[in-house]
C-alpha cells in the first residue's frame, strides 16, 4: 500500500430494486456501512434517473470541499462519468441519497435504512480530514463488487431480478 495515499473501497454487497447497500473499507480495514440509490448501467447521459442512480462503478479520487447544499465541507468524489457534486454524508434513508453514498449501521438490508450516520461520517470525515490536511495524503475511493478478493465470499447474482447478495 502506498503511503501517500489514503485507499477507501466500497464493496457494494446488495443490489436492491431501488437501493444498494455496501460496506466502506479504510485502507483494507472495514469501516462502516453504506446506503446508496440503484445501480443502473449506464451507457449515456439519458440512462440516468436524477436521484436515482448509482454513481458507476470505478476509481475516483476524493477531495475536502464546501457543499453549498450543506453549507459545509464534505468529501467530494471528482470525475464521475454522468455526475457532478457527488458527496459522502450523513443520511438513514435511500430518499437521503440522490446519487450520494451515506454511511451509518445497516441492521437490516431489506430496510434500505441505515442508522447512527451522523456518529459515522464524523469519523470518516477526521480520518479523511487528517489524511488529506496533516499527512498530505490523496484519497482515491474504489467502487466495486468484488467482494470476494477481500473476504473468501461468493457472490451470487441473480440477473432477473437485479439482486445481488454475497454469501
Amino acid at each position: 500500500m502506498d503511503n501517500n495515499t489514503l485507499e477507501l473501497t466500497l464493496y457494494r454487497i446488495f443490489l436492491g430494486e431501488d437501493y444498494t447497500i455496501g460496506e466502506l473499507h479504510v485502507d483494507d480495514e472495514y469501516f462502516c456501512d453504506t446506503l446508496e440509490d440503484k445501480v443502473r448501467i449506464l451507457n449515456d447521459y439519458e440512462d440516468k434517473v436524477y436521484a436515482e442512480t448509482a454513481i458507476p462503478y470505478g476509481r475516483y479520487k476524493v477531495i475536502l470541499s464546501y457543499s453549498n447544499r450543506f453549507k459545509k465541507e464534505l468529501p467530494e468524489l471528482l470525475n464521475v462519468e454522468f455526475f457532478n457534486g457527488i458527496r459522502i454524508h450523513s443520511g438513514n434513508h435511500k430518499d437521503d441519497t440522490e446519487g450520494c453514498i451515506l454511511v451509518g449501521v445497516c441492521r437490516d438490508i431489506a430496510d434500505a435504512y441505515i442508522y447512527n450516520s451522523k456518529n459515522t461520517f464524523n469519523k470518516l470525515y477526521k480520518i479523511l480530514k487528517k489524511a488529506i490536511d496533516n499527512e498530505k495524503k490523496e484519497v482515491y475511493i474504489t467502487i466495486t463488487s468484488d467482494y470476494s478478493r477481500n473476504n473468501n465470499s461468493t457472490d451470487t447474482t441473480d440477473s432477473t431480478t437485479d439482486t445481488t447478495i454475497i454469501q
